[in-house]
This record gives C-alpha cells, structure tokens and sequence, in this order.
C-alpha cells in the first residue's frame, strides 16, 4: 500500500548538509544521487549549514571586490609604465660616454 517514510539521525543531516556544501554540484543532482528528495536536502540545508568554510556571497561583498580588482589592475598598468621608463633610464645611464 502506502510506502514508509525513510528516517534519519541528525548526524546523517549533518553530513550530507557538509556533502553538499563541499561539492560543486547542484542540490537536485544531489538528491538524485542520494535518492532523497530535493525539497528535503533543502530542508537540512536550513536547518543543518554551517557557514565555516563556505563564503557568504552578497551583492555588496562582490561589488567591492570587483572595485578592489579594478584599482589592482589600474595599479599593476602604472607600475608595468614605470618599470619601462626605467629600464629606459638604466639603458641610457649605461651607456659609455666618450
């Protein structure tokens, strides 16, 4: 008749919400593998992550890292400009005067 519900301990939560946050694939590919629900991993997803290592990626968090790499990279342009005058400067100075 009407199928059993599957049970689960708080540790195996636990684990497949670490799972999950360690790979690189999408929680219903996931589920698949796992055979559980998707709605369900969402569920200990909410109940169950942990924010250690994972980065928390906000709007303005990226909006100042892409500022952050744009002064970079207008840095790294002026100092590639200043090593080339004075390699320019070094071949001029060492040159042998007659």
């Amino acid at each position: 008749m009407g199928e059993s519900r599957q049970r689960f301990s708080d540790e195996y939560k636990e684990k497949t919400v670490k799972y999950i946050q360690e790979q690189t694939k999408s929680v219903p590919q996931i589920a698949q593998e796992l055979n559980i629900p998707a709605g369900t991993l969402h569920q200990w997803l909410a109940k169950h992550r942990k924010f250690e290592n994972e980065p928390l990626v906000d709007r303005e968090a990226l909006r100042q890292k892409d500022d952050r790499i744009e002064q970079q990279a207008t840095e790294i342009e002026d100092l590639k400009e200043e090593i080339a005058i004075l390699k320019k400067a070094m071949h001029i100075f060492s040159k042998e005067r007659n």
